[in-house]
């Protein structure tokens, strides 16, 4: 069980590159990903098989510019991960695994 990740470094300087940006971000949260940062989106998947399928779904869905990269996380290397916000400070737990995953 882990976290798939997939960050990005979009164009939008062209209203055509503004509409594919929104377009993949809408796509992933569609495709259940959440935000954790601007162009950082993640989601949960219970195996490697289903990381699979969702890279092929990203792939799919790539704009025609730009960069995107995905990476695998395992729930043991994300509930070690620091969340740090503000100033000063703060630190908070990273995000659990939704609940529907934690019964697997």
């Amino acid at each position: 069980m882990g976290w798939l990740v997939v960050t990005f470094d979009l164009p939008v300087t062209a209203k055509k590159q503004r509409k594919a940006a929104t377009d993949f971000r809408n796509f992933l949260i569609d495709d259940g990903y959440q935000m954790i940062q601007f162009s950082v989106y993640a989601r949960s998947c219970v195996t490697f098989a289903r990381q699979k399928t969702h890279i092929e779904r990203v792939k799919k869905h790539l704009p025609p510019e730009g960069s995107v990269r995905a990476i695998f996380v395992t729930r043991s290397q994300w509930e070690k991960s620091y969340v740090i916000q503000g100033s000063p400070a703060t630190e908070s737990e990273a995000e659990d695994m939704p609940e529907q995953i934690q019964l697997w």
